[in-house]
Protein backbone atom coordinates (compact mmCIF):
# COMPACT_ATOMS: atom_id res chain seq x y z
CA UNK A 1 0.00 0.00 0.00
CA UNK A 2 1.71 3.35 -1.23
CA UNK A 3 1.89 6.48 1.24
CA UNK A 4 -0.77 8.20 -0.11
CA UNK A 5 -3.37 5.56 0.17
CA UNK A 6 -2.12 5.24 3.57
CA UNK A 7 -2.74 8.95 4.34
CA UNK A 8 -6.48 8.50 2.93
CA UNK A 9 -6.87 5.81 5.10
CA UNK A 10 -6.03 8.08 7.91
CA UNK A 11 -8.00 11.15 6.73
CA UNK A 12 -11.11 8.72 6.56
CA UNK A 13 -11.05 7.75 9.78
CA UNK A 14 -10.05 11.08 10.94
CA UNK A 15 -13.46 12.47 9.38
CA UNK A 16 -15.53 9.52 10.62
CA UNK A 17 -14.65 10.37 14.35
CA UNK A 18 -14.98 13.90 14.02
CA UNK A 19 -18.35 13.17 12.30
CA UNK A 20 -19.06 10.68 15.76
CA UNK A 21 -17.58 13.13 18.36
CA UNK A 22 -20.30 16.36 16.71
CA UNK A 23 -23.40 13.72 17.42
CA UNK A 24 -22.40 12.58 20.63
CA UNK A 25 -21.94 16.29 21.41
CA UNK A 26 -25.57 16.76 19.79
CA UNK A 27 -26.98 13.97 22.54
CA UNK A 28 -25.28 15.47 25.25
CA UNK A 29 -26.90 18.78 25.30
CA UNK A 30 -30.45 16.87 24.92
CA UNK A 31 -29.06 15.54 28.31
CA UNK A 32 -27.37 12.39 27.82
CA UNK A 33 -24.29 11.69 29.95
CA UNK A 34 -21.91 10.00 27.68
CA UNK A 35 -18.82 8.85 29.62
CA UNK A 36 -16.71 9.61 26.96
CA UNK A 37 -17.23 11.48 23.65
CA UNK A 38 -14.01 9.76 21.65
CA UNK A 39 -15.15 6.60 22.35
CA UNK A 40 -18.88 6.62 21.42
CA UNK A 41 -20.33 5.89 17.82
CA UNK A 42 -24.06 6.86 16.92
CA UNK A 43 -24.25 5.49 13.57
CA UNK A 44 -27.91 6.27 13.20
CA UNK A 45 -31.24 7.68 15.00
CA UNK A 46 -31.02 7.80 19.11
CA UNK A 47 -33.96 8.92 21.50
CA UNK A 48 -33.46 9.49 24.74
CA UNK A 49 -35.25 10.15 28.11
CA UNK A 50 -33.79 11.69 30.78
CA UNK A 51 -30.96 10.21 33.03
CA UNK A 52 -29.60 8.24 30.67
CA UNK A 53 -25.97 7.19 31.25
CA UNK A 54 -23.60 5.90 28.15
CA UNK A 55 -19.93 4.12 29.23
CA UNK A 56 -17.29 4.28 26.83
CA UNK A 57 -17.14 2.19 23.36
CA UNK A 58 -20.99 1.53 22.96
CA UNK A 59 -22.28 1.21 19.53
CA UNK A 60 -25.67 2.96 18.53
CA UNK A 61 -26.93 1.28 14.74
CA UNK A 62 -30.59 2.42 13.40
CA UNK A 63 -33.35 3.66 15.62
CA UNK A 64 -32.63 3.39 19.38
CA UNK A 65 -34.68 4.22 22.08
CA UNK A 66 -33.88 4.63 25.68
CA UNK A 67 -36.13 5.75 28.68
CA UNK A 68 -35.64 7.43 31.47
CA UNK A 69 -32.43 6.28 33.82
CA UNK A 70 -31.47 3.64 31.23
CA UNK A 71 -27.75 3.07 31.89
CA UNK A 72 -25.70 1.24 28.60
CA UNK A 73 -22.36 -0.02 30.16
CA UNK A 74 -19.14 -0.14 28.24
CA UNK A 75 -18.43 -2.16 25.20
CA UNK A 76 -22.32 -3.06 24.33
CA UNK A 77 -23.85 -2.65 20.86
CA UNK A 78 -27.47 -1.77 20.52
CA UNK A 79 -29.21 -2.22 17.27
CA UNK A 80 -32.76 -1.27 16.19
CA UNK A 81 -34.05 -1.35 19.62
CA UNK A 82 -36.01 -0.13 22.44
CA UNK A 83 -34.79 -0.08 25.85
CA UNK A 84 -37.42 0.44 28.60
CA UNK A 85 -36.82 2.67 32.08
CA UNK A 86 -34.54 1.94 34.66
CA UNK A 87 -33.24 -0.62 32.41
CA UNK A 88 -28.95 -1.46 32.68
CA UNK A 89 -27.42 -2.96 29.30
CA UNK A 90 -24.45 -4.45 31.30
CA UNK A 91 -20.48 -4.47 29.86
CA UNK A 92 -20.07 -6.52 26.54
CA UNK A 93 -23.34 -6.93 25.79
CA UNK A 94 -24.95 -7.01 22.06
CA UNK A 95 -28.87 -6.07 21.71
CA UNK A 96 -30.17 -6.03 18.13
CA UNK A 97 -34.05 -5.80 16.47
CA UNK A 98 -34.98 -6.79 20.40
CA UNK A 99 -37.57 -5.13 22.83
CA UNK A 100 -36.80 -4.93 26.69
CA UNK A 101 -39.51 -3.32 29.50
CA UNK A 102 -38.75 -1.51 32.39
CA UNK A 103 -36.52 -2.47 35.49
CA UNK A 104 -34.47 -4.71 33.82
CA UNK A 105 -31.00 -6.09 33.27
CA UNK A 106 -28.97 -7.56 30.33
CA UNK A 107 -25.40 -9.55 30.74
CA UNK A 108 -22.67 -8.61 31.02
CA UNK A 109 -21.59 -10.13 27.83
CA UNK A 110 -25.62 -10.61 26.98
CA UNK A 111 -27.04 -11.30 23.47
CA UNK A 112 -30.72 -10.59 22.55
CA UNK A 113 -31.46 -11.30 19.23
CA UNK A 114 -34.02 -10.74 16.94
CA UNK A 115 -37.51 -10.69 17.14
CA UNK A 116 -37.36 -10.85 21.62
CA UNK A 117 -39.59 -9.17 23.39
CA UNK A 118 -38.50 -8.85 27.49
CA UNK A 119 -40.87 -7.67 29.64
CA UNK A 120 -40.61 -5.69 33.04
CA UNK A 121 -38.20 -6.96 36.27
CA UNK A 122 -36.73 -9.47 33.76
CA UNK A 123 -33.32 -10.68 34.80
CA UNK A 124 -30.54 -12.29 32.03
CA UNK A 125 -27.59 -13.16 33.28
CA UNK A 126 -24.08 -13.49 32.23
CA UNK A 127 -23.48 -14.93 28.75
CA UNK A 128 -27.13 -15.83 28.40
CA UNK A 129 -28.15 -15.80 24.63
CA UNK A 130 -31.82 -15.35 23.40
CA UNK A 131 -33.14 -15.46 20.28
CA UNK A 132 -37.06 -14.75 18.82
CA UNK A 133 -38.76 -15.51 22.54
CA UNK A 134 -41.16 -13.42 24.32
CA UNK A 135 -40.00 -13.49 28.25
CA UNK A 136 -42.81 -11.71 30.22
CA UNK A 137 -42.27 -9.57 33.14
CA UNK A 138 -40.42 -11.04 36.18
CA UNK A 139 -38.63 -14.37 34.58
CA UNK A 140 -35.00 -14.81 35.53
CA UNK A 141 -32.61 -16.81 33.08
CA UNK A 142 -29.35 -17.45 34.48
CA UNK A 143 -25.74 -17.26 32.99
CA UNK A 144 -24.88 -19.71 30.41
CA UNK A 145 -28.21 -20.26 29.20
CA UNK A 146 -29.56 -20.35 25.63
CA UNK A 147 -33.50 -19.55 24.73
CA UNK A 148 -34.56 -19.98 21.03
CA UNK A 149 -38.15 -19.80 19.87
CA UNK A 150 -39.65 -19.91 22.86
CA UNK A 151 -42.35 -18.18 25.18
CA UNK A 152 -42.23 -17.81 28.50
CA UNK A 153 -44.94 -17.09 30.86
CA UNK A 154 -44.57 -14.33 34.66
CA UNK A 155 -42.06 -15.21 37.23
CA UNK A 156 -40.37 -18.29 35.35
CA UNK A 157 -36.59 -19.52 36.04
CA UNK A 158 -34.41 -20.92 33.83
CA UNK A 159 -30.85 -22.13 36.00
CA UNK A 160 -27.83 -21.74 34.61
CA UNK A 161 -26.50 -23.42 31.40
CA UNK A 162 -30.13 -24.41 30.31
CA UNK A 163 -30.72 -24.54 27.33
CA UNK A 164 -34.01 -24.77 24.80
CA UNK A 165 -33.07 -27.32 21.50
CA UNK A 166 -35.51 -25.73 18.79
CA UNK A 167 -34.28 -27.34 15.57
CA UNK A 168 -34.64 -30.41 14.46
CA UNK A 169 -32.38 -30.50 11.44
CA UNK A 170 -35.52 -29.59 9.62
CA UNK A 171 -37.51 -27.11 11.00
CA UNK A 172 -37.61 -24.97 13.91
CA UNK A 173 -40.37 -25.94 17.39
CA UNK A 174 -41.25 -23.68 19.74
CA UNK A 175 -41.22 -24.14 23.43
CA UNK A 176 -43.75 -22.86 26.00
CA UNK A 177 -43.14 -22.66 29.47
CA UNK A 178 -46.01 -21.33 31.35
CA UNK A 179 -46.41 -18.93 34.37
CA UNK A 180 -44.35 -19.77 37.83
CA UNK A 181 -42.64 -22.68 36.44
CA UNK A 182 -38.63 -23.60 37.83
CA UNK A 183 -36.14 -25.24 35.56
CA UNK A 184 -33.20 -26.28 37.66
CA UNK A 185 -29.18 -25.83 35.87
CA UNK A 186 -28.25 -27.53 33.11
CA UNK A 187 -31.44 -28.73 31.46
CA UNK A 188 -31.95 -29.76 28.14
CA UNK A 189 -35.41 -28.75 27.07
CA UNK A 190 -36.65 -30.69 23.09
CA UNK A 191 -38.76 -28.35 22.06
CA UNK A 192 -41.58 -28.92 20.80
CA UNK A 193 -43.07 -28.94 24.15
CA UNK A 194 -44.89 -27.47 26.95
CA UNK A 195 -44.09 -26.66 30.70
CA UNK A 196 -46.93 -26.34 32.71
CA UNK A 197 -47.82 -23.44 35.23
CA UNK A 198 -45.48 -23.80 38.82
CA UNK A 199 -43.90 -27.32 37.85
CA UNK A 200 -40.52 -27.83 39.10
CA UNK A 201 -37.80 -29.32 36.64
CA UNK A 202 -35.06 -31.18 38.35
CA UNK A 203 -31.39 -29.87 37.63
CA UNK A 204 -29.86 -32.15 34.91
CA UNK A 205 -32.69 -33.41 33.16
CA UNK A 206 -32.96 -33.79 29.39
CA UNK A 207 -37.18 -32.78 29.19
CA UNK A 208 -38.59 -34.13 25.62
CA UNK A 209 -42.19 -34.72 27.07
CA UNK A 210 -44.68 -32.10 28.13
CA UNK A 211 -44.17 -31.25 31.80
CA UNK A 212 -47.52 -31.48 33.99
CA UNK A 213 -48.07 -28.37 36.03
CA UNK A 214 -47.54 -28.20 39.73
CA UNK A 215 -45.29 -31.75 39.57
CA UNK A 216 -41.53 -32.21 39.80
CA UNK A 217 -40.19 -34.28 37.08
CA UNK A 218 -37.00 -35.53 36.79
CA UNK A 219 -35.08 -37.11 33.42
CA UNK A 220 -31.47 -38.39 34.11
CA UNK A 221 -29.95 -41.35 33.94
CA UNK A 222 -29.33 -43.90 36.58
CA UNK A 223 -26.08 -43.05 38.75
CA UNK A 224 -23.69 -46.02 38.14
CA UNK A 225 -20.63 -46.81 39.45
CA UNK A 226 -17.96 -49.11 38.02
CA UNK A 227 -16.06 -51.49 40.66
CA UNK A 228 -12.35 -52.09 39.97
CA UNK A 229 -12.12 -49.34 37.33
CA UNK A 230 -8.20 -48.71 36.71
CA UNK A 231 -9.04 -45.98 33.75
CA UNK A 232 -7.05 -45.03 30.91
CA UNK A 233 -3.28 -45.19 32.24
CA UNK A 234 -3.88 -48.74 32.52
CA UNK A 235 -4.96 -49.28 29.37
CA UNK A 236 -2.14 -47.33 27.75
CA UNK A 237 0.17 -49.17 29.95
CA UNK A 238 -1.20 -52.26 28.32
CA UNK A 239 -0.81 -51.04 24.87
CA UNK A 240 3.06 -50.11 25.00
CA UNK A 241 3.63 -53.50 26.30
CA UNK A 242 2.49 -55.11 23.25
CA UNK A 243 4.29 -53.62 21.17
Amino acid sequence: MSKEEINNLFSLAQEERDIMRKRAYVVMKQGVKIRDPDRFDLRGELICGRNVEIEINVIIEGKVVLGDNVKIESHCILINSTIGEDTIIRAYSLVEQAEIGHESFVGPYGRIRPGTKLGDQVQIGNFVEIKDSTVASGCRINHLAFVGDADLAKNVTLGASTITCNHDGVGINRLNIEEGAYIGSGCILVAPLTIGANATVASGSTITDNVPSGKLTLARSRQVTVENWKGPKHRRDNKEERK
